[in-house]
């Protein structure tokens, strides 16, 4: 058995709902009237969140499960098509005002958002736990990454969305500008696996930079999105900008995006294929992060100890549902043995729990169809010949979604999790000759998200990273560093997605570029007292010079 915690720090949770009947005889959870969920969090709390929801009432509300316990935390208000159509308008109509606001206020506004999560943090940090059921350390990660998204935009969206001189036709006599208007109303559709990152960062940069938003989280982990659109009204952005509603993809996805001027995806390649079709039939633009199958890959000369400490956050951070953490891991033959046994001893030591503190490594999955896509893939793979080298069940003595991390090493293309994304605490590893076989088998791929690269020669780990197709590979890190470098893009290749967040685009792709130009003293055509022939001999020669010129080629 492998040394796991307990699962102790949930019981009081589990007190406080009870399972009973619905009038209409079929069987739902129902809250009791109970106190604390978490250390911090009411069922009072979470109802005023769940008012914020725009809808009309008209549907069913939809319940909210506790991974951790099955239990059930809570109802929000379910949006139908028509409570979108609302939405929308009141968006458009606060966003007129808003786009007039000076862009040097509107970065006030994420200032004083990013200091009320670091403010709210133990509150926001129980609202994620309870809603999605990952392990502290965790949820800590989205807290600080949304206070540096908000801090990065805040401070560069004057400076990137003010009106920039841009060479003119004729040097002098042309006088050019490049202008950013904001699109109108962005929608945003978000997963549940990173409830705050997702919900919220995506909205920030097309706030600032003057729209509305119609953000539209998952409805397993509504409250983390809702809390912090809470936060950004009390750090003053006005009523109506930031519209949550709440409803199933297939109910209200399509609706999201006819309203939208430009669309926000975050989720699996099949539906960003949809996403994308809708969009273009619309001709307006979208970003998409996508699925992925990332590969670690250990060098000959990597620092062992390191490698091992971040293999082990690169594959089973988040309990493995991170889009950029890693499935397949490719060891270079030199350091097989003595990476694995490493590998392996680390992994088993690993304690999976469910707590409000930092003490477990890991938390549970989302849900059972979560755990039945892991499990089954475990599971096709080691009746088709795969070895087990940790991990491989689940635990339902902790919880009903918890399975522990799982390496797996002789896999093969005939098995699911081959080239499938797992989107678990599972990992295959895979021995090979060398950093060329390495770079070949991990760009064997239909994805191109993220990649990891170990080895002690930093200018070879450079080199190699450059030859992964992937758009983000890091060195010596398992996925911090490039996700971190918030200056910098972040977005997939190949079936991994389309176009990116952070970084300058980031910001940009929610504008409408326009370019002004004026011109002066003499027009861009020949004057009426000379001829088009003398014209055009004219401006040849001009044009020959300019050539000339020091950056003209």
């Amino acid at each position: 058995m492998l040394p796991f915690g307990t699962f102790g720090s949930c019981v009081a949770s589990r007190r406080d709902y009870e399972w009973s009947m619905t009038t209409s005889g079929g069987s739902r959870p129902r809250r009791s009237e109970a106190g604390l969920l978490g250390p911090r969090v009411t069922q009072e709390f979470l109802d005023r969140l769940a008012a914020r929801v725009a809808a009309s009432g008209r549907a069913e509300p939809i319940p909210v499960e506790m991974p951790a316990t099955g239990a059930l935390l809570g109802e929000v208000p379910h949006s139908t098509p028509e409570d979108l159509a609302t939405a929308a308008e009141d968006g458009r109509t606060a966003q007129r005002d808003w786009a007039r606001v000076p862009v040097t206020d509107r970065a006030k506004v994420l200032f004083r958002f990013a200091k009320l999560v670091l403010d709210r943090e133990a509150e926001l940090l129980d609202v994620i736990q309870l809603e999605n059921g990952k392990a502290r350390r965790d949820a800590f990660e989205e807290i600080i990454d949304v206070a540096q998204v908000c801090r990065y935009y805040a401070r560069s969206a004057p400076s990137l969305l003010q009106p920039h001189r841009r060479a003119g036709a004729l040097p002098v006599l042309t006088q050019t500008s490049e202008y950013h208007h904001p699109k109108g109303l962005v929608g945003v559709i978000s997963p549940w696996n990173y409830p705050l990152t997702l919900g919220i960062t995506d909205a920030l940069p097309a706030l600032v930079a003057g729209n509305a938003v119609l953000a539209k989280p998952d409805t397993k982990t509504p409250y983390s999105a809702l809390f912090a659109a809470e936060l950004l009204e009390e750090a003053g952005l006005p009523p109506g900008l930031l519209q949550v509603v709440v409803g199933p993809g297939q109910e209200l996805g399509s609706s999201v995006i006819a309203l939208s001027d430009f669309v926000m995806f975050t989720g699996s390649t099949r539906v960003g294929r949809s996403v994308a079709a809708q969009a273009a039939e619309r001709l307006i633009d979208y970003s998409m992060e996508l699925g992925g199958k990332n590969a670690i890959l250990i060098l000959a000369d990597a620092d062992l100890g390191k490698a091992v400490s971040g293999a082990i956050r690169a594959a089973f951070s988040n309990t493995g549902q991170l889009c950029i953490s890693m499935e397949r891991m490719y060891v270079a033959a030199e350091v097989w043995r003595r990476f694995t046994r490493r590998f392996v001893a680390a992994t088993r030591a690993l304690r999976l729990e469910h707590a409000f503190d930092y003490r477990p490594d890991l938390g549970c999955l989302i849900s059972a169809g979560q755990l039945a896509t892991v499990a089954r893939h475990v599971d096709d793979a080691v009746a088709k010949g795969a070895t087990l080298l940790a991990g491989g069940r689940a635990r339902p003595d902790l919880g009903p979604y918890f399975y522990e991390p799982t390496i797996l090493t002789d896999t093969t293309p005939d098995m699911a999790l081959y080239s499938e994304e797992t989107f678990g605490p599972v990992i295959s590893l895979y021995r090979v000759s060398g950093a060329e076989e390495a770079i070949e088998r991990a760009n064997d791929s239909n994805y191109g998200l993220s990649f990891s690269v170990w080895t002690r020669d930093l200018a070879r780990g450079r080199d190699v990273a450059s030859r992964l197709e992937a758009g983000s590979v890091n060195v010596n890190e398992a996925y911090a560093a490039s996700w971190g470098s918030v200056d910098a893009p972040m977005g997939g290749w190949k079936e991994s997605g389309v176009g990116s967040r952070h970084g300058q685009n980031g910001l940009l792709k929610y504008t409408d570029a326009q370019t002004v130009a004026v011109q002066r003293v003499l027009p861009i055509a020949a004057p009426n007292f000379v001829s088009q022939e003398t014209y055009a001999r004219a401006m040849t020669v001009a044009m020959r010079a300019l050539q000339r010129l020091p950056g003209r080629k």
